[in-house]
């Protein structure tokens, strides 16, 4: 061998003997690169708008520890639904639903609960809470509407989110309309028309220009906005199933799971007009006590968890409907079987476990 080959031989195993070392080295300056960028970036974007899309993308892709409440595993948030201006009562909350995440496993429970269960505390329905929360103080109806909730289940309620019905209805179409499966057919005739709760309709006693009739297949159907806000909102069909409250539970948990589907499908990330549309609708529609950290980890949460969401609706048994008297302002009411809400206490404890 000559001289030369020696030479090149030696710097050949000298080379191969570090080349992890090298690479190592190579990835640190790289990531060492990377982080240095991320941090001028966010310091640039702070006290922007467009700081909080960073913060939340941030926060999504890494998942920090410490950054949103629990309890044993479990993030506890209260979903909302409110009719928002234009409709009677506006700030009765129709729709409220006990979500709960976990953060062990990739897993998400929904519980329906019914609007008219009498709070003894309150004297009024639970549907009410937000507004006298909000009667009190600002922001004070998604704290009171959280304690309430937390009366009835028996588990820590951490975060609120208020969807305004309108609100709803452009989420649903940003995201291009969704997928649900309607488990029965049923006609509503007397589904009300918005701003027309007043309309004396030309002295007609039956008030019928106030109501129009709407029906529902059974099978798969793509809704948009307005077509899932009249299948989540209809209580008044004559069939004996879906003309109850918890048939119509059951129809929102049905439509919120199939906006989680169209919102966390892979390719929508592909599509950043897309994304922001949706992100510009559910900003303006939304009200919550979630930060953008905590935003981003359960949005992080309910992508993992995209393929494993259980739903419920309380269990008729456990409720019951006392006879209309002052003591419940002559209202139709439910109550608890027992004398508390034990019974739905042990329930939702056996579904979380």
């Amino acid at each position: 061998m000559t001289k030369k080959a020696k030479i090149f031989s030696k710097l050949k195993r000298r080379f191969l003997k570090n080349i992890w070392a090298a690479r190592l080295t190579v990835a640190a300056l790289v990531l060492t690169g990377a982080a240095l960028v991320i941090f001028l970036f966010g310091l640039a974007l702070k006290n922007t708008t467009l700081a909080q899309y960073w913060l939340f993308a941030k926060t999504f892709i890494f998942v920090p520890e410490g950054r949103i409440e629990s309890f044993e595993g479990w993030t506890n948030i209260a979903v909302l639904g409110k009719g928002g201006g234009g409709h009677d009562a506006p700030d009765l909350t129709d729709t409220i639903i006990f979500a709960s995440i976990s953060n062990e496993q990739p897993s998400v429970t929904l519980v329906s609960l019914p609007r008219d269960i009498w709070m003894a505390d309150l004297r009024a329905k639970l549907n009410s809470a937000y507004y006298w929360g909000n009667q009190k103080k600002a922001g004070g109806g998604i704290i009171l509407a959280k304690s309430s909730i937390e009366e009835v289940v028996g588990n820590p309620v951490h975060y609120g989110v208020v969807i305004n019905f309108d609100g709803f209805l452009k989420i649903i179409d940003a995201l291009g309309g969704i997928e649900v499966a309607v488990e029965r057919s049923f006609v509503d005739e007397r589904f009300p028309v918005a701003g027309r709760e007043n309309d004396e309709c030309g002295g007609d006693p039956e008030f019928a220009c106030r109501y129009e009739t709407i029906e529902f297949k059974e099978g798969l159907q793509i809704m948009t906005g307005e077509t899932a806000l009249k299948f989540v909102r209809s209580r008044n069909s004559q069939d004996e199933v879906e003309g109850t409250d918890l048939a119509r539970a059951a129809r929102q948990q049905k439509v919120l799971a199939a906006i989680k589907k169209a919102a966390l499908v892979p390719k929508l990330l592909l599509r950043p007009r897309k994304v922001l549309r949706v992100w510009t609708a559910a900003k303006a529609s939304v009200e919550t006590d979630l930060d953008t950290r905590a935003m981003a980890v359960v949005a992080r949460r309910l992508l993992e968890a995209r393929d494993n969401l259980n739903s419920y609706v309380v269990p008729e048994e456990f409720l019951v409907v006392p006879p209309k008297s002052l003591k419940y302002d002559n209202l139709y009411v439910f109550i608890p079987r027992a004398e508390d809400f034990s019974e739905i206490h042990t329930w939702v404890k056996t579904i979380l476990d």
